[in-house]
């Protein structure tokens, strides 16, 4: 145990102490959380996104045990989303709690794959190449902060595109991509690599023999993103991963959009209309397939400690 002082919200002392506590509090350092879409009903995808819009989001996500994100937008006309992304980042440098609440900037698309169940919820007809210049553009609207791009290598100049993001500076992660193993190999070889949301991204159903996941899991050197909401990934599926994957290459992440921090409905996107029901299940209405989660970041902690029946400390650092 330790005896910690504070004083208008920051420590002031933090020494050990002998003395068993008076009730069991614990302390930990905020999480990150580096796939944000929107929460709290704000939809990060909105044009007229305002100040006032963001501040009441981070400041839930701050209620949620949340302290950093990356900010995320998802495919849609490049355009819109350059626009949006140059509009929120004057937003972050303009004020002190958006500038330490965003950390950097997450774009899920639009390099993506655009076959059936591999876009998921993202508009096929609105996929691009990843090409040079629309990368460095990327990079020239984030200047020096974090950037991770989440692309498909097998598209059409994919590989390019994860060469040019490096030598950009920028993270990059594969994401919505049906590649073949030696595809996958080759982005690993080259340097280090996210995958995101792994598990999801791609069909309900897939080839027992041979299908992105295998392929995925049998890749070395791949970061993993898991959504811990027991919808996203099943939980015999989180743990069989837990016991493929080396622990310092998991990272949790909630995928959240609007709904997350907010009563059921429906919520917006971008472009998409999505339902939210009772158990906090986002759905393409009149479909099963998922779009984001409604997951907020300390139930993610409670939800992937359970899974693994571990305490929720342990699952903390993740």
């Amino acid at each position: 145990p330790v005896l910690a002082k504070w004083e208008e919200g920051l420590f002031t002392e933090i020494t050990p102490t002998d003395e068993p506590p008076a009730e069991t509090k614990w302390i930990g350092p905020p999480l990150l959380d580096i796939q944000v879409n929107g929460y709290a009903g704000i939809d990060f995808q909105q044009d007229d996104l305002s100040e006032a819009d963001l501040l009441h989001a981070v400041e839930q996500l701050g209620q949620a045990c949340c302290g950093q994100i990356l900010f995320t937008l998802v495919t849609d006309d490049w355009e819109a989303m350059t626009r949006r992304l140059a509009r929120a980042r004057q937003l972050r440098d303009a004020h002190p709690a958006l500038g330490r609440a965003i950390a950097g900037w997450h774009i899920e698309g639009p390099f993506l794959s655009a076959e059936t169940g591999y876009c998921g919820a993202h508009p096929a007809d609105k996929m691009l190449r990843p090409t040079p210049e629309r990368v460095a553009e990327l990079r020239e609207l984030t200047g020096d902060d974090p950037l991770l791009l989440t692309m498909a290598p097998e598209v059409n100049g994919g590989l390019k595109g994860f060469a040019t993001a490096r030598e950009l500076g920028i993270r990059v992660s594969i994401g919505h991509t049906n590649a073949p193993g030696h595809i996958l190999r080759r982005v690993t070889a080259a340097g280090p690599a996210g995958f995101t949301h792994l598990g999801n991204g791609c069909p309900a159903t897939l080839d027992r023999a041979d299908n992105i996941l295998w392929r995925a899991l049998e890749t070395p050197g791949l970061t993993c993103g898991l959504i811990p909401d027991r919808w996203h990934l099943s939980p015999a599926l989180f743990r069989l991963i837990h016991r493929l994957v080396d622990p310092d290459s998991i990272y949790y992440t909630t995928d959240a959009m609007a709904a997350a921090g907010a009563p059921p409905g429906k919520y917006r996107l971008g472009q998409l209309e999505l339902e939210v029901g009772p158990e906090q299940i986002v759905r393409l209405p009149g479909t099963p397939n998922l779009a984001g989660s409604a997951l907020t970041p300390i139930e993610g902690v409670r939800r992937a400690a359970d899974m693994l029946d571990c305490d929720w400390q342990d699952a903390w650092p993740r």
